[in-house]
């Protein structure tokens, strides 16, 4: 059962409309302004939050595995996942983007998938953190969730520029299928978590000491 804070909104019957901010009696039902479907709590947050999660962990696999980039060199051609990407784009001297994608594509997702995990236990073992601590993890996420397509951005600027060069042929592989889908399911993630449950715990621990 959730608990809110005495002088919390929730506690006064108001909801935060999803879709246009206004706050509105949940006893509205549907918001005045926009007729969006008024509640306390997003509901199922926190499933909709890890089938996304775990579905995106799942397809990383592949985003890694596939090629993400199709180069043919003088005749040869080479699959290159995301790592043969990185060290290929380093050996070609753009040690710049090697470096930029190697953020974006490996590090970003990953530390992505922990906070949101973290996030999503830490609201059933709220005693493993503070309500402060996880809103500033959850803060974090939306700040790297911006560098998530780069890598697909730089494939696509490879394509348009390096397609004029007849000596060097470079096309997107399978594996940005995968790691667009990846980005995608992970920003969905994000945005159906509500950071407003981590809270709960904290006003209602406030509410039994008061």
């Amino acid at each position: 059962m959730t608990h809110y804070c005495r002088n919390s909104a929730a506690r006064k019957g108001l909801a935060n409309c999803h879709s246009c901010s206004l706050v509105s009696p949940v006893s509205a039902i549907k918001c005045p302004r926009c007729q969006t479907e008024l509640h306390l709590r997003k509901p199922m947050n926190l499933q909709l939050t890890m089938a996304y999660l775990v579905t995106a962990l799942l397809l990383y696999i592949p985003a890694n595995l596939w090629p993400m980039m199709v180069t043919e060199k003088l005749g040869q051609i080479e699959y290159n996942t995301i790592l043969g990407g990185i060290v290929l784009l380093w050996q070609e001297g753009s040690q710049l983007i090697a470096v930029i994608v190697f953020i974006a594509s490996v590090l970003v997702p990953i530390i992505k998938f922990i906070i949101l995990f973290m996030l999503c236990f830490s609201v059933y073992f709220s005693h493993a953190l503070c309500p402060s601590k996880r809103l500033k993890l959850y803060r974090l996420t939306e700040l790297i969730g911006r560098w998530s397509m780069v890598d697909i951005f730089v494939v696509a600027i490879l394509v348009a520029l390096i397609q004029l060069d007849h000596l060097l042929n470079v096309q997107p592989g399978s594996g940005t299928i995968a790691f667009a889908a990846v980005v995608i399911l992970t920003i969905m993630s994000a945005k159906s978590f509500d950071p407003r449950v981590l809270w709960d715990d904290y006003d209602a621990k406030t509410n039994s000491i008061a």
